[in-house]
């Protein structure tokens, strides 16, 4: 009876074997869809209006943070996989680095000073591990290994931006230009849970991956015949963020100062400072 059943097994597993093998990606297969998809892969970006300096009334540079697991940034980290040529925002952004279209900078500061390379970024965020493990077969004894994990984006669940908040009298508007862009990575402790602290991976220079956020299509919950780019979700300001830091004699963070709810509503003070201030520049 085991016999049998031994031989079943081996039949099974060389059958799935086989489907396995046999399993190929087409390398033109059936379009998924009822036309093909041109609008978004060959979109460019707006051209931000030029400014002069003469023209900056007023300026404040702010840094913020945006949460990928809030409701409305959930199209930043979702799909986890590739689904029909939409990716999540950190595949677009590692994808890019790796192919040269952007580059990405060390996270020693946010000036974009010392080039990032892909190579480099990968090795530095393998988890190497060196476990002693016992074999399964006699004599049993134990042997060290050394055990390597590769970089999963999916654990990246925050982006920090930098950007300038200014007032053109030319054109008599409060406008904001993204300059930055820096993934964030949360850190535990070794049981998994405890929350030891953040890490920052990279920048990337804003105004130079407008090309490529601009063809990388994103998720519409209204409408899948108008799906937008990432460049329209930062250009029309479609994403929920809080600020951690403005620039200050201290160049000193919120958190540095205020904890707890005394930071969220620092935060929302410095978000309301910039709405007063454009209301004070108009003339009535």
């Amino acid at each position: 009876m085991l016999r049998i059943k031994k031989s079943i097994i081996i039949m099974l597993s060389v059958f799935l074997g086989t489907l396995s093998i046999d399993a190929q990606v087409l390398d033109s297969p059936p379009m998924d869809g009822v036309y093909d998809k041109i609008h978004v892969p060959n979109r460019k970006p707006i051209p931000y209006t030029p400014m002069r300096e003469a023209d900056a009334f007023w300026t404040k540079r702010i840094w913020r943070i945006i949460d990928m697991r809030e409701k409305i940034n959930q199209p930043f980290y979702y799909p986890v996989t590739e689904i029909n040529g939409r990716k999540s925002f950190m595949q677009v952004v590692l994808k890019a680095i790796e192919e040269g279209s952007i580059t990405a900078y060390e996270a020693v500061d946010d000036e974009f000073l010392i080039p990032y390379t892909y190579q480099q970024f990968i090795a530095s965020m393998a988890d190497t591990q060196r476990q002693t493990l016992q074999r399964t077969e006699p004599p049993y004894d134990y042997y060290d290994t050394v055990i390597t994990k590769k970089f999963d984006p999916t654990q990246i669940m925050k982006i920090r931006l930098k950007e300038d908040w200014f007032f053109d009298k030319q054109r008599s508007v409060m406008d904001v230009r993204i300059l930055g862009i820096c993934p964030i990575l949360d850190v535990y402790e070794d049981d998994g849970t405890t929350l030891k602290g953040t890490k920052q991976l990279f920048w990337i220079y804003f105004p130079e991956a407008r090309t490529v956020f601009a063809s990388a299509e994103v998720f519409n919950r209204f409408n899948d015949a108008a799906r937008l780019s990432y460049d329209d979700i930062f250009f029309k300001r479609m994403f929920s963020s809080y600020i951690y830091k403005e620039s200050n004699v201290y160049d000193r963070r919120i958190a540095e100062y205020s904890k707890g709810m005394d930071a969220l509503l620092e935060s929302d003070r410095i978000k309301n400072e910039i709405f007063i201030k454009e209301h004070d520049l108009w003339e009535y």
